[in-house]
């Protein structure tokens, strides 16, 4: 059975939960389209998180990789397009604060992600869930694991999708921090399995 890599995050800066890690923690162990999911959850921090999820990869080994972030602001599910190789942003849990450094000194600008990204917006629309492709993750953890597992995936010449999907608040996260879009948990989970859903034939 082919293995789908599924990573979110712990809570970071001042949001006290983390949507991506309660669709990790549902979906790890379940079977979609002949994926088997395995779920991991990754630090908020510069010097650890690309490490995290290259370990993810070595120990896994899958067929597909799935990396969540947290996107509070924004309306819709919005698969990434593009990694760029710089770390910014505010500082990390541990206290880390880039300044816009690379994350590989001898890596492309950008990477773009290998999902089917434009057929998971396609799906989620069908299913009247908000999507659209965003071309920009950022500079910070988000962008710098995508980066860092699409790097490895060019150091190694390896054909598998793998990309990041930035989600919405839920509505957990919103009454905790105010007024911001946001999102029914089970349909945040909903809207990652019908992303995963897209591998299938893509992956063949």
């Amino acid at each position: 059975m082919k293995k789908l890599m599924l990573t979110g995050f712990e809570p970071f800066l001042h949001f006290k939960t983390n949507p991506t890690m309660k669709i990790v923690e549902e979906l790890d162990g379940q079977v979609i389209n002949g994926f088997r999911i395995y779920g991991r959850i990754l630090e908020v921090d510069f010097k650890k998180s690309g490490n995290q999820i290259l370990d993810c990869w070595n120990e896994i080994k899958p067929d597909a990789v799935i990396s969540l972030g947290l996107a509070a602001g924004r309306s819709a599910i919005t698969p990434e397009r593009i990694a760029i190789n710089c770390n910014d942003g505010e500082q990390d849990n541990s206290g880390n604060l880039p300044s816009g450094e690379k994350i590989m000194e001898d890596g492309p600008d950008g990477l773009f992600s290998t999902l089917p990204i434009r057929s998971m917006v396609d799906k989620l629309k069908q299913q009247n869930y908000p999507a659209a492709i965003s071309n920009s993750a950022g500079a910070y953890l988000c962008n710098h694991v995508m980066y860092q597992i699409l790097y490895r995936l060019k150091q190694k010449e390896l054909i598998r999708p793998a990309g990041f999907i930035h989600i919405p608040a839920s509505h957990e996260l919103a009454i905790q921090y105010g007024k911001i879009p946001s999102w029914f948990q089970e349909d945040l989970t909903q809207a990652i399995r019908l992303c995963i859903e897209t591998l299938e034939s893509y992956s063949q």
